[in-house]
């Protein structure tokens, strides 16, 4: 086997193993039998101290002072310090605990105690060799730092930057209160198909894959909408689906191509009983994870406390930018304010297009604390129920916190002939070199015609969520394995 070295420590750690080996030890070893994890070990000190446990973990620092030595080892829970002395485990297994690197997996078992300054420790009867670490972690007083590399490496990352666990165990805990609160509501988890044969549900580029047997291309999904409204109309009243999303999209702080969504559907319902929903579950959520709604995010303060903010577009758009579209007339005047504004537009935009265009470049990274912005143009929500007040106009409503979006619903559109000419109107778009407009879904427009009953429907970004949460300024810092370009 020809092995490439990557340091002086990567030869010396091989070399290691082979004088282990020709001595009868096992460097990639057994299970070890656990008693108390690190945290437990501290937290019920009065109860353990002066009595036998067992931990397991990684050797994160070691020292070692003549016929004695300590080390930090690390589980998920913490760390721990042991204690070696060679007249507890004798001279052979204290040479062995000598040689032992930074990285190395270990099992340790031995009394509990208090050493002098007060640290809580486990001194050593008998230890064992778990894992053998070929490769040193990176430098205590640099650690890793590198932005890029952590994302590449997320196991190095978890290893020694403990605030990065606490990240991903706030996201489990989240999407578990997700199902929690959901499942409380009356509300079903189902699982629809990760690839479609038609994308829908969005407005996005998808991915595209082949499926060899059937010899027909498929689209990974970009949204859950269709199969669980369709779900709707089979009699399935309150639905919803956690899981990921891949959109064939750009990368940023904000967009990742593969991400996660719950979406919720509830029959005899409308955007207006989401905004509640929605508030609710996120401020709760808040509360019970985090212990309280007054949070901060990138050093500014963020409330999240009820009742959030409610605003038109017409109005968010009025207030920040001073255009009022509201007395425009027509598309052409339209288009020439954007042009004024220096928006970049192909000519042909509708008045709903570029309200909502101005909507997003002007406004939504100053909507701070949670707020609703709804009733949105007819042209940017094909699949949203037209407003009974002003049918140019739906019942859509999506939600900003921090200047990110992190949730969108509808009333939905129940209407099957309402339904048939957004999807024209779509496939128009389709054709004229837009690739995130919806395609014709025949088979959806058909599940309508048999009757769907008035419903609400809530979409949200899981990810974005977790970044206010957890006070994290990309994505990728709430996904354990965000995509990259390979090196």
């Amino acid at each position: 086997m020809s092995i490439e070295y990557h340091s002086d420590q990567e030869f010396y750690r091989h070399k290691k193993i082979e004088e282990l080996i020709k001595q009868g030890v096992q460097p990639y070893g057994d299970k070890y039998k656990v008693t108390h994890s690190s945290q437990e070990i501290s937290t019920e000190f009065a109860a353990l101290e002066g009595k036998q446990t067992s931990t397991a973990g990684r050797i994160m620092t070691k020292r070692g002072h003549g016929k004695a030595g300590f080390a930090h080892i690390q589980d998920s829970q913490g760390r721990i310090q042991v204690y070696a002395r060679q007249d507890n485990i004798g001279e052979n297994d204290y040479k062995f605990f000598q040689s032992l690197d930074i990285g190395d997996i270990i099992g340790v078992t031995g009394e509990v105690f208090k050493t002098r300054t007060g640290e809580i420790t486990i001194n050593i009867s008998s230890f064992r060799l778990l894992s053998k670490a070929l490769r040193p972690l990176p430098e205590k007083w640099h650690g890793l730092k590198d932005t890029e590399l952590r994302y590449r490496q997320r196991y190095l990352d978890l290893i020694v930057n403990p605030e990065v666990r606490k990240v991903f165990i706030i996201r489990s805990k989240v999407i578990q209160y997700i199902r929690e609160y959901l499942t409380k509501k009356g509300f079903l988890e189902v699982e629809t198909p990760v690839m479609h044969n038609i994308a829908g549900g969005a407005t996005a580029r998808p991915f595209i894959t082949h499926h060899n047997a059937l010899d027909i291309d498929l689209y990974m999904r970009i949204a859950t909408e269709l199969h669980l409204k369709r779900l709707v109309v089979g009699g399935m009243e309150k639905v919803f689906e956690l899981g990921r999303i891949f959109r064939n999209e750009g990368i940023s702080t904000n967009h990742n191509p593969e991400f996660t969504t719950v979406e919720v559907y509830q029959t005899n319902a409308d955007y207006e009983d989401m905004m509640k929903l929605t508030e609710e579950l996120i401020a709760s959520a808040a509360q019970e994870i985090l212990g309280t709604t007054k949070i901060s995010y990138q050093g500014r303060k963020l409330d999240l406390s009820l009742p959030w903010r409610r605003k038109s577009l017409l109005e968010i758009v009025k207030e920040i930018t001073g255009v009022d579209f509201s007395n425009i007339a027509n598309d052409a005047e339209a288009r020439k304010i954007a042009l004024q504004h220096g928006l970049e537009i192909e000519g042909n935009e509708k008045k709903g297009e570029i309200t909502f265009t101005f909507f997003e470049k002007y406004c939504e990274d100053k909507l701070w604390d949670p707020t609703f912005i709804k009733d949105y143009p007819v042209e940017v929500s094909p699949l949203a129920r037209r407003s009974r007040d002003n049918p140019q106009f739906t019942d859509r409503f999506e939600t900003f916190i921090a200047g990110k979006e992190v949730a969108n619903a509808f009333t939905e559109l129940i209407d099957p002939l309402d339904q048939r000419e957004r999807f024209e109107q779509q496939v128009k778009k389709r054709t004229a070199g837009d690739e995130e407009a919806h395609m014709m879904d025949e088979d959806f427009l058909t599940a309508l015609e048999y009757g769907m009953p008035p419903t609400g429907g809530l979409g949200i970004g899981i990810d974005r969520v977790i970044m206010v949460l957890t006070d994290s300024p990309s994505i990728r810092d709430v996904i354990l394995f965000p995509t990259m370009r390979p090196l």
